[in-house]
């Protein structure tokens, strides 16, 4: 009998990947694509979203090449695809599918002004309440109001009802589809900062604070569901069907098999996202932790915390590209074991603020403890170090603000492959850390869902599991200098958040010493949304 085969398309930030899994979860073929950014001004982030879809293209033909050399000519043996996608960056297209500006990718910072206009506002209160996220720049919405506000063609756009908005996802399946599908699902809506978790649909309140009420939106689904078909502008024989859309790092925690409460995983990659399942149950954010959707299939929708870290495989970048430090990140194990501790240096890399627990986008990183006995050596290790602190910091607000008492955190990306961080993180969790050693879990668990939507699978206990590749990491018999360690961490973190408060605030007082005009935006007036010009 012929195997069936399931498509993932895993489209990031600085690259996509295709993978084709087999059903019991083993890789096929696999094919990956670079994907470029665009720096216009000191905290903008851009992509092309043609280059984007381009880019999907060719990840799929490169792909489909190995899988014709290796497993069979026999395309028509692909059942099913799904897409995990870089969550929060978004597009503007016409109804022709033409792009009306270039993609806003997650990292942007561009929005900084406008969040501050929010915060401590009875806005942003409604936003954390309806959405489970905070006024921050990382999200898409506030980004979407600089483009209204900066941006007239945008505008005239948006108000005219010509304006498609979407997430990348959302994007790839107009464009795959020809303009037949205009969907997303519920975890990437849920990171737009104007989708109402609780009911589950766009909320108007929110999108007419924000002025958007023009805008078209897209339905909003489970993210294992019939979204439409294609056949990859030829790349496939026949069309097959879509039947996952999901943000990455919520297709890495069903991937995990995150499909219990108190579940965690944590996806190690340029930043780190960290999701406890809460079941069905939505705990209200605190603690600096976002409510969010975890997954949903069919009737099921599981609720998570989210905790968002912005400086982790970035930090080791900046290491080797800025400093010179390394030729290669993967040097960077070997270096920190090289030396006993950090010999009593810290790194806190908020090269772009600090996020979950403290969300201070006003904190900028910093280096302390450094002697003239410090060697390279002893930063790289300060610099792994700062991964588990950060991630412990969030575990610890997840469980106090959840209730929740986690037995084992499993981890994934890129990062999860230093054994130095691993053990180190065990040790301060004092619980075991598994790997699956897997890395292409999002697009697995896309596959999955996929799969599950598709009926390739009945039920969530007959998906496939990874478990060749796992090795688990424990804590050692003495960890006593770990927590040592990590309570210098805080008290460093302390520091740098009230220096970069006193900053701000001493800011804020000398810029109200200077008389301001209040213009309107968009032709409305309101009190959270005014643009302050000197």
């Amino acid at each position: 009998m012929k195997k069936d085969y399931l498509l993932a398309i895993d489209q990031g930030t600085s690259a996509t990947k295709a993978v084709i899994f087999d059903t019991d979860g083993r890789i096929a073929a696999r094919g990956s694509e670079p994907l470029g950014s665009s720096y216009p001004r000191p905290g903008f982030v851009e992509q092309d979203p043609l280059e984007i879809y381009r880019n999907v293209l060719a990840a799929l033909r490169s792909c489909l090449a190995q899988f014709r050399a290796e497993v069979s000519s026999d395309l028509n043996r692909i059942r099913v695809c799904g897409i995990s996608n870089q969550r929060e960056t978004f597009c503007l297209w016409d109804a022709q599918g033409r792009p009306l500006a270039p993609a806003v990718v997650w990292q942007c910072r561009r929005s900084a002004e406008i969040c501050s206009r929010i915060r401590g506002s009875s806005l942003e209160q409604e936003i954390i309440r309806r959405t489970g996220l905070i006024a921050d720049p990382y999200f898409s919405g506030t980004k979407l109001v600089w483009l209204m506000e900066n941006c007239p063609d945008i505008r005239t756009a948006v108000q005219s009802g010509r304006a498609f908005f979407g997430t990348v996802d959302t994007w790839l399946l107009y464009k795959l589809t020809g303009g037949r599908s205009y969907c997303t699902d519920y975890t990437n809506a849920s990171r737009t900062l104007f989708f109402d978790i609780d009911r589950l649909c766009w909320d108007p309140y929110l999108l007419g604070q924000f002025h958007l009420t023009g805008l078209k939106l897209p339905e909003v689904r489970p993210s294992s569901f019939a979204f439409g078909r294609t056949d990859f502008e030829g790349l496939l024989p026949s069309p097959i069907g879509i039947h996952a859309l999901v943000g990455d790092s919520h297709a890495a925690a069903f991937g995990e098999r995150c499909f219990a409460p108190g579940t965690a995983k944590a996806t190690l990659g340029t930043g780190c996202s960290i999701l406890l399942n809460t079941g069905s149950r939505r705990v209200a954010s605190s603690a600096g932790m976002m409510s969010t959707i975890c997954w949903s299939a069919g009737e099921r929708v599981d609720y998570a915390l989210e905790g968002i870290i912005v400086s982790c495989g970035a930090t080791i970048q900046w290491l080797r590209d800025n400093l010179g430090l390394l030729r290669e990140s993967e040097e960077s194990e070997a270096m920190a074991q090289s030396v006993p501790n950090s010999g009593g240096v810290y790194l806190i890399p908020a090269f772009s603020g600090l996020g979950a627990p403290y969300w201070n986008m006003d904190a900028k990183a910093a280096v302390t403890g450094l002697t003239l006995g410090s060697t390279k050596n002893h930063l790289v290790r300060a610099a792994l170090e700062s991964i588990p602190y950060q991630i412990q910091d969030v575990l610890a607000a997840m469980e106090q603000c959840s209730g929740l008492s986690l037995s084992q955190l499993r981890v994934d990306g890129g990062i999860s492959k230093n054994r130095f961080i691993l053990q180190f993180l065990a040790d301060l969790l004092g619980k075991d850390v598994i790997n699956i050693g897997f890395q292409d879990v999002s697009a697995f668990g896309a596959a999955c869902l996929a799969g599950l939507g598709a009926g390739v699978f009945e039920d969530l206990q007959r998906l496939p599991q990874q478990t060749l590749g796992e090795v688990r990491y424990q804590a050692g018999a003495d960890t006593s200098e770990v927590q040592t360690s990590y309570q210098g961490w805080l008290l460093e973190v302390e520091r740098l958040n009230r220096s970069a408060l006193y900053k701000a605030d001493t800011e804020g007082r000398r810029k109200k010493q200077t008389p301001l005009r209040i213009t309107e935006v968009a032709g409305k007036k309101d009190e959270a949304f005014v643009r302050k010009e000197r």
